[in-house]
C-alpha cells in the first residue's frame, strides 16, 4: 500500500510537472523572462527527477537473487541520490546563469501579463500536486513533528516529490514577484535576481535531499519506534535472560533487516532454544511487517561482550 501511495504521487507530479514545463518555456520565449526560463527549466528537471523515481522504484521491486541475496532496496536510495544532483547541477546552475546574464545584460520585458497567466495556472496545478504529495506525507507521520517525520523517513520517494513541490511553489511565488517588481520599477534586472533566489531554493532543496539520501545510502537503522517493538517481543518471551543487541538496517523503504543477539536461560535445551527463536522470528514479522529477514543468534551475555572488546 505504501508503494501504491508513492507512485500515486509520483504520477501526480509526473503530469502536472510536464504539462507545466512545456507551458513555462513557451511564456520564456514570449516575454523573455528569464526567471520564467528557469523556472521552466525547474520543471523540466522535476519532470526527469519524477521518471528516475518510477524507473528505482521498477528496480527496487525486483526479487532478490545469488548476485543480490537481499535484494534490490536500496536502488531507490541511489536514484534519489541522482535525483539530487540532476536538481542541483541543472536546475540550480541553469537558474543562476540565466540571472547573471539577465543582470549582465537587462532587457525589457515582453507581454508580461503572458507571465502572470502562466505562473498562475502553474501554482494552481502544483499546488495540487503538493497536496496530493503532503496529504501521503501526513498519513506517515504517526503525530511526530513534520520535521522529524522528514528526518526520519525512509522512504525517497515521498520526500523528495514533497521537498520538490515545496521548492517549486516557493519558485513560483519568487518569479512572480520578480517579474511583477521588474516592470512595476522599469528595471529588468530585478527578474535576473528572481533567477538567482530561484537557483538558491533548488540549491537549498538539492543539499538537504542529497544529506537525506546519503544516510539511507550508507545503511540507517529502523526508527526507535521499531526498535522498541522488537525488544518488547524478544523481552516477554520465556526463556529469555537479556537482550544482548539489536542491529537493524533499511534495505529498502518497506524491508528492514534485523540481527538479534540474545542471551537465553542456560537451563534450556537446544531444542527449546530453537523453538523460541521460530516463535521470536514469526511473532516479530507479524508484529513488524517491514522486518522481513530476521537472524537471531543465541549467545550467553559474557561472550557477546567479550566479542564487543575486540
Amino acid at each position: 500500500m505504501a508503494a501504491q501511495g508513492s507512485k500515486t504521487v509520483i504520477f501526480a507530479a509526473l503530469a502536472g510537472n510536464g504539462l507545466i514545463a512545456i507551458t513555462k518555456f513557451a511564456a520564456a520565449a514570449l516575454t523573455g523572462s528569464s526567471a520564467m526560463f528557469s523556472e521552466a527549466v525547474h520543471s523540466l528537471v522535476d519532470t526527469g527527477n519524477q521518471i528516475l523515481l518510477l524507473y528505482g522504484m521498477k528496480r527496487a521491486a525486483q526479487p532478490a537473487d545469488k548476485r543480490h541475496p537481499f535484494g534490490y532496496g536500496r536502488e531507490i536510495y541511489f536514484w534519489a541520490f541522482v535525483v539530487a544532483i540532476m536538481i542541483f547541477a541543472t536546475g540550480s546552475g541553469v537558474s543562476f546563469y540565466e540571472g547573471v546574464e539577465k543582470l549582465r545584460h537587462p532587457a525589457p520585458l515582453r507581454d508580461t501579463y503572458i507571465n502572470y497567466i502562466v505562473l498562475g495556472l502553474a501554482i494552481l496545478f502544483e499546488g495540487t500536486s503538493w497536496w496530493i504529495a503532503y496529504r501521503e506525507f501526513a498519513r506517515h507521520r504517526r503525530g511526530r513533528g513534520y520535521f522529524e517525520a522528514l528526518r526520519e523517513s525512509k522512504d525517497p520517494t515521498l520526500f523528495t516529490v514533497l521537498m520538490e513541490d515545496s521548492a517549486a511553489m516557493l519558485g513560483l511565488v519568487v518569479a512572480l514577484a520578480g517579474i511583477g517588481a521588474a516592470e512595476l520599477l522599469a528595471l529588468p534586472q530585478l527578474d535576473g535576481v528572481a533567477s538567482v533566489l530561484i537557483g538558491v531554493i533548488l540549491a537549498t532543496v538539492a543539499a538537504l535531499l542529497a544529506y537525506e539520501t546519503k544516510g539511507l545510502l550508507i545503511g540507517e537503522s529502523a526508527s526507535a519506534r521499531i526498535v522498541a517493538t522488537v525488544r518488547r517481543i524478544v523481552g516477554a518471551e520465556h526463556g529469555v535472560e537479556r537482550i544482548n543487541e539489536v542491529l537493524t538496517m533499511h534495505m529498502g523503504p518497506q524491508d528492514i533487516l534485523l540481527n538479534l543477539s540474545v542471551d537465553f536461560h542456560p537451563r534450556l535445551s537446544s531444542d527449546e532454544v530453537e523453538s523460541a527463536i521460530s516463535r521470536l522470528e514469526a511473532r516479530i514479522k507479524k508484529t513488524v511487517p517491514e522486518i522481513t529477514r530476521v537472524f537471531i543468534e543465541a549467545q550467553a551475555g559474557a561472550a557477546h561482550r567479550r566479542g564487543s572488546l575486540r
